[in-house]
């Protein structure tokens, strides 16, 4: 389940079905924009005259690319009152969300399901990736790392801060990583803890 499908959430389904992953369910509820571009992979200008829902025009994308991949697009808000079906018969949740309140939605069900998620979030030239996973193996989840969700408003987005393209690709590539580790059966190999990223300092710290 990928829920998200603007800059992280592009470059993740794009590099899962050129993996070849078996599905993939795309969850995005907003139209492509030409201040998109600048960082949303799969999309094109004829996609803004278009006035498509990134899931579908995704979809329609990644359909070309790998005719393996069964795809399944849905135009809606992730919630909590949606979120447990949108899982149904998943293995792996990708974070490709803009905010905390779906964020804690995504770790709060994957806490309950045992289903392995993985965060992921940049703006400006700094990101972050958490795999969180319960069962055999277990990690530190969201909630554990940073406490609470911050209220409403009060953390940078890309809207506000904006985003450079370079830090998308980099955590976009860390959580497809760690995705195939988790998808090929090699959960031992999964990154414990936080790593946390800025291309413009040239700063790594894993944590």
């Amino acid at each position: 389940l990928l829920c998200g499908c603007g800059a992280l959430g592009t470059v993740l389904a794009d590099t899962l079905v050129r993996a070849g992953v078996g599905f993939l369910r795309i969850v995005d509820r907003d139209f492509v924009e030409t201040s998109n571009l600048q960082r949303q992979v799969l999309f094109d200008e004829s996609d803004v005259a278009g006035r498509l829902p990134k899931a579908i025009c995704a979809a329609n994308k990644l359909g070309r690319i790998n005719s393996g991949v069964t795809l399944e697009p849905i135009v809606a808000d992730i919630d909590s009152t949606n979120m447990l079906s949108l899982c149904e018969g998943v293995d792996l949740i990708l974070d490709g969300t803009d905010n905390f309140d779906t964020r804690y939605v995504l770790n709060d069900l994957s806490i309950e399901t045992s289903i392995p998620w993985i965060y992921g979030a940049c703006v400006g030239s700094y990101g972050l990736v958490l795999p969180v996973l319960r069962g055999a193996r277990n990690t530190p989840c969201l909630r554990c790392v940073l406490g609470d969700a911050p209220p409403a408003g009060s953390s940078p987005t890309c809207d506000t801060a904006g985003v450079i393209a370079p830090i998308v690709q980099v955590i976009a590539g860390l959580q497809g990583a760690e995705a195939l580790k988790i998808l090929s059966g090699h959960a031992e190999a999964v990154n414990v803890g936080l790593v946390s990223i800025d291309v413009w300092s040239s700063q790594f710290d894993r944590i």
